[in-house]
């Protein structure tokens, strides 16, 4: 795939994120990457690993597990509008096949309980334990400015994100790029997408914008009220940690889960560091009921 392709296909994928509950045909989405549908269709599975139709129907049903487990006050055809769907039948078909289960059989289940796909990793099921006993931080609750960033995206929460913030910074110092404020975009919710299929997207922010696009991209990070925690550690505990700011922190904190990307800001990048220490503040977008 050519920096052309993989560029492009960015232009898509940010697309797809602004609003994943409006209507998303793909011919407005190969017109966005300047392609013909046929080719745009091509294009896009070579890029992302799995056709378009595929991506945007796994992408709702993430953000409709979210919706059903942190908004018990919305009703199922308000989530299912919200990805979507027009009808409660159509969305409750496309769940069940995604997660095994029906939408309120999903709400049902007990978080605190339920099998993480993050715990099938060692490292990560070590820090799980570390960080369980552990109190939260108390956030602060900031009303955030957008952010122009540079960014390469990346599939897996692993330590295979090195690689991509090892592209992204010697791309910056190729560019002369300050590198100081890094981002790191977390797309997925890693207690109930596997690891490999969670979607990462490293950022570093810039003051003005790219003239050759192609691996590395740009984008802005959506503003807005968002809770903001700091969290230090070491590699392995930081799901653990964001996954109990969503279970437990999130529920009776009053708020409801908004509908764009969190995201990190390092202080010190785990990913970057020999020692694989991390300090950053992690950013929850909310919303009122």
């Amino acid at each position: 795939m050519t920096p052309q392709h993989i560029s492009r296909i960015n232009d898509v994928l940010y697309y797809i994120h602004k609003d994943i509950a409006r209507e998303l045909p793909a011919r407005e989405l190969a017109d966005v990457a300047a392609y013909s549908e046929h080719h745009f269709h091509r294009v896009f599975k070579d890029v992302v690993g799995e056709p378009i139709h595929q991506y945007i129907r796994r992408t709702r049903m993430e953000y409709a597990a979210n919706q059903l487990m942190f908004e018990p006050s919305s009703s199922v055809l308000d989530i299912a509008n919200k990805c979507g769907f027009s009808s409660v039948s159509s969305f409750s078909r496309a769940f069940k096949s995604t997660f095994r289960v029906s939408p309120g059989e999903w709400r049902k289940h007990d978080l605190q309980t339920a099998e993480k796909p993050y715990l099938t990793d060692p490292e990560v099921a070590a820090g799980y334990l570390r960080v369980t006993a552990c109190p939260l931080p108390e956030p602060k609750i900031l009303d955030i400015p957008e952010r122009f960033v540079a960014y390469i995206r990346h599939t897996g929460y692993n330590r295979s994100i090195k690689n991509t913030w090892r592209v992204l910074s010697a791309w910056a110092k190729h560019e002369g790029r300050d590198v100081s404020m890094q981002f790191g975009l977390h797309h997925s919710n890693p207690a109930w997408v596997a690891l490999e299929q969670c979607r990462y997207v490293a950022c570093i922010e810039i003051s003005k914008p790219i003239k050759v696009r192609g691996v590395v991209n740009q984008l802005v990070i959506p503003g807005g009220l968002h809770a903001v925690f700091h969290l230090t550690g070491v590699y392995g505990e930081l799901l653990p940690q964001i996954s109990k700011i969503l279970e437990q922190w999130l529920p009776q904190s009053g708020f409801k889960l908004g509908a764009t990307p969190a995201y990190v800001h390092y202080q010190n990048n785990h990913f970057l560091n020999d020692n694989e220490r991390f300090e950053l503040d992690f950013y929850l977008p909310i919303g009122f009921f």
